[in-house]
């Protein structure tokens, strides 16, 4: 299935305190229906990618935030039997991985809105 519109997002930190509202995104048309938006951010500042969105539509670009889906990727460390870590360090690094925090609640995406596309990463 293939959207009326995709956005490709990329998320910066820059080396700045804070970004300029008039500064935070930029955006470009790749194709009809396809877009790259980049939004930035200081490294002060805390994520929230729905409302950055929000500030395409002056650029052209509406996103409709009842009607959006976001589409993540997401890792799973596991742990492997030998290889270059000792066992308990790959079942701590395993551990602490699977404990973080994700990166939805990070960007601040709506939960009922988040797709995640995993993969399992042997340590």
């Amino acid at each position: 299935m293939l959207h009326e519109t995709n956005v490709i997002l990329n998320v910066q930190f820059l080396e700045h305190p804070a970004v300029d509202e008039a500064d935070r995104v930029t955006l470009s048309q790749i194709a009809p229906g396809f877009w790259r938006v980049v939004v930035r951010y200081g490294f002060m500042e805390e994520p929230d990618v729905p409302a950055a969105l929000t500030l395409c539509e002056a650029k052209g670009l509406r996103v409709t935030p009842f009607e959006t889906s976001y589409f993540l990727s997401r890792e799973t460390v596991v742990p492997t039997p030998g290889g270059g870590m000792a066992n308990w360090r790959e079942r701590l690094f395993a551990a602490l991985s699977r404990n973080s925090s994700g990166v939805a609640k990070f960007f601040r995406l709506p939960d009922n809105a988040v797709v995640e596309l995993g993969t399992r990463i042997q340590i």
